[in-house]
């Protein structure tokens, strides 16, 4: 097998990683609430329980960086996380108590949130020069959400939120076995004494603020959404197609997003996505009951997600040297959805209460978006260039 068929197989096996690592977060995410509630728990404890969700991608990712960039063993990590995952996730079956939740939730989610990281340096220099085709490849995750957000959704209403724990498990089956393919040669990097130091400049600081602001800023979406939805008189299946309508704008914003990166440079571009974040979430916190601002919210994922994310994977992966990747987007994921999406999905909890604090929640969300658009604005202009991509 010539050189570029092995590139187009191996991309091939890392987009089916990408669809069943998201497929787990469809089901997870919009969900995991209804679940935890159908089981007695109250918003302070789901709140609690969701927030260890996004707490173990402090530690995990940096952990497994560490040991990536040493040995060069990328694939490996992927693999032995899966794995790792697969099996810890058994525990989640049995009906324990808070404590018992919250013991499992953090072993199997150390592990299934390695591997996002390590994923994503696979992929980039997989790719090489032809960075412009993240998206395409990415995409195939934003598939993985979609396909099982509404089907969940329309399962949990015909058989009831037990049926999570069956969906998940096969779902990270699929994530191991999707990852046993990639090749499991070892990535050369520099010496140590040859390693450039890890320097954490300017316009890293406030990139990596404004990127955990962000992910505070999507708690209530991230945590109570259906929840939200439900409270409002939609049904959990009207509420993964709404999900889902998100999903499919953020899939065409990853077409799109290297033609307006080329054109804009990321900064501009992290702007206006965080300026339509702040706005989407006013339009949750006052207009739930009008459909069609609620699908408008949505639409404002394309912006929320897309455009950001894949902004933000080109600036990481350009301003750290091959020495230091694994640590670079260890960091962006254990800041930004770690330290962000865990203090949001918590506070989320203590603000929302028996629901009544619901608005004041999704106007929190859109400040913090504001302030994550204003950082932006102290991103250096000279290292902006350099991350245009």
């Amino acid at each position: 097998m010539n050189q570029t068929a092995q590139v187009s197989t191996q991309l091939r096996w890392i987009s089916a990683c990408y669809f069943f690592f998201f497929a787990i977060l469809g089901v997870m995410v919009p969900y995991l609430g209804v679940f935890f509630e159908n089981r007695g728990f109250n918003p302070q404890e789901i709140g609690f329980l969701l927030a260890i969700l996004m707490a173990t991608r402090i530690v995990a990712p940096n952990i497994w960086a560490m040991v990536a960039d040493k040995t060069g063993m990328r694939a490996q990590l992927v693999k032995w996380g899966a794995a790792a995952a697969a099996v810890s996730y058994l525990t989640f079956f049995y009906n324990g108590s808070f404590t018992y939740l919250a013991i499992s939730l953090t072993i199997y989610t150390f592990f299934w949130n390695a591997i996002l990281a390590q994923l994503e340096v696979i992929t980039l220099e997989t790719l090489g020069e032809n960075t412009s085709r993240y998206g395409a490849i990415r995409s195939f995750g934003s598939l993985g959400y979609l396909v099982f957000v509404v089907g969940v959704g329309f399962a949990i209403s015909a058989w009831g939120t037990e049926i999570l724990p069956y969906v998940g498990m096969a779902l990270f089956i699929g994530l191991l076995l999707s990852a046993l393919p990639l090749p499991s040669d070892k990535v050369v990097t520099k010496k140590r004494a040859e390693t450039p130091k890890l320097v954490l400049d300017k316009a890293l600081f406030w990139f990596l603020l404004s990127a955990t602001l962000l992910q505070m800023s999507a708690g209530p979406f991230y945590g109570f959404f259906v929840l939200y939805l439900k409270q409002s008189g939609y049904s959990e299946a009207v509420a993964g197609i709404y999900v889902a309508f998100g999903v499919l704008a953020e899939i065409l914003m990853f077409m799109l997003a290297p033609r307006l990166l080329g054109r804009y440079g990321v900064n501009r571009l992290l702007i206006v996505s965080l300026g339509f974040t702040a706005i989407r979430w006013l339009l949750m916190a006052f207009f739930v009951e009008s459909y069609l601002l609620l699908g408008v919210s949505q639409l404002l994922h394309a912006f929320t997600f897309g455009l950001v994310h894949a902004a933000s994977i080109q600036f990481v992966h350009r301003h750290f040297d091959i020495s230091h990747r694994s640590k670079g987007q260890a960091l962006y994921a254990s800041l930004s959805f770690g330290v962000g999406g865990a203090l949001g999905t918590w506070l989320c909890g203590m603000i929302w209460g028996d629901g009544s604090g619901a608005s004041l929640a999704w106007v929190a969300a859109s400040v913090c978006a504001l302030i994550a658009m204003l950082a932006i604005f102290f991103i250096p202009k000279p290292n902006a260039e350099k991350s245009r991509a």
